[in-house]
């Protein structure tokens, strides 16, 4: 191994815009979650990658968007947190949707960031748009901030994700590697298992409750024969919200269950096994404790 980088990268964008997406695809695993639902990462997760002789961090910011309640003010500062500790910022813009209030927010805030390190323009989903008004797209935005590189990518299809990943390896500061090299988050598994039965109740109730439930990984208890059990507790803000989780019989939360069961059990490669239970807290969305499990600072939403 030749003289080896490593630093941090945070990706920033609205919520969709396809951070997640394109996390997953340079660490090469399901780090982060992806679901249809907008603003669902939560957590600051972080993948990280290799290329040659450089790691790559990459703290995965929760979507920018108009803050309107304590949860969200508590993403945006987390977001921006993220941005401001990084060596590099990729700014993601969806192709197809151009210039939109958000991107402007995005854009003010980092003018009035300063901060270090280079910053970096990727417009994603470039296969939703003709050529003429990704070159005008591109040449707008970088009118409006001194972008160091612009990078036209399909984080879905991989397209032009090989020539940032090398790119971002190039801007990484000299120095020792910060994480092993078989280690590739540093999220602590009961966190990620939490996590994806989260997405499974978010894409199934994502009607009835948007918002309104959090998930814990209260158990991990390692079996003799190599399984896992672990055992979660789903938090909902009221007792509607318990009968909607649990369904007709408990006929939902098996369906879930049996769900995050087969994800947990694939992404640990082993097998799983999960039993969660459902429990009503009146305004865990206000308890400062849940904000730190879910990697925020609660007095940022103050």
């Amino acid at each position: 191994m030749g003289e080896t980088r490593a630093g941090f990268v945070a990706l920033i964008g609205e919520p969709n815009a396809g951070k997640s997406t394109l996390l997953n695809r340079m660490v090469g695993a399901k780090v982060s979650i992806v679901t249809h639902k907008v603003q669902t990462t939560r957590t600051r997760i972080r993948g990280v990658a290799i290329e040659g002789d450089a790691q790559i961090v990459f703290v995965d910011t929760p979507g920018l968007f108009r803050p309107r309640r304590r949860l969200d003010r508590a993403m945006v500062a987390a977001a921006w947190s993220g941005a401001s500790d990084a060596d590099v910022v990729v700014v993601m813009v969806e192709a197809h949707r151009g210039v939109t209030e958000g991107v402007e927010a995005m854009l003010d805030g980092l003018s009035e960031r300063g901060g270090r390190g280079s910053v970096a323009l990727a417009i994603n989903k470039i296969d939703r748009v003709e050529r003429p008004a990704l070159l005008g797209l591109a040449a707008e935005l970088n009118e409006r901030f001194d972008f160091a590189e612009t990078f036209m990518i399909s984080a879905e299809k991989g397209y032009g994700v090989d020539d940032l990943k090398a790119w971002l390896a190039g801007e990484m500061p000299k120095g020792p590697w910060l994480y092993p090299e078989d280690q590739i988050a540093d999220l602590p598994m009961r966190m990620i298992a939490a996590e994806m039965t989260r997405e499974k109740l978010t894409l199934r109730l994502h009607q009835e409750l948007p918002y309104q439930l959090t998930v814990e990984t209260e158990g991990w208890e390692e079996r003799e024969d190599g399984s896992v059990r672990i055992d979660q507790i789903v938090y909902v803000a009221r007792d509607g919200h318990k009968g909607i989780v649990l369904g007709k019989k408990g006929e939902t939360i098996k369906a879930i269950g049996q769900l995050a069961r087969e994800e947990i059990s694939a992404f640990l490669e082993r097998k799983v096994h999960l039993f969660i239970t459902v429990k009503v807290r009146p305004g865990w969305l206000e308890e400062a404790e849940r904000y730190s499990e879910m990697g925020l600072d609660f007095s940022d939403g103050a």
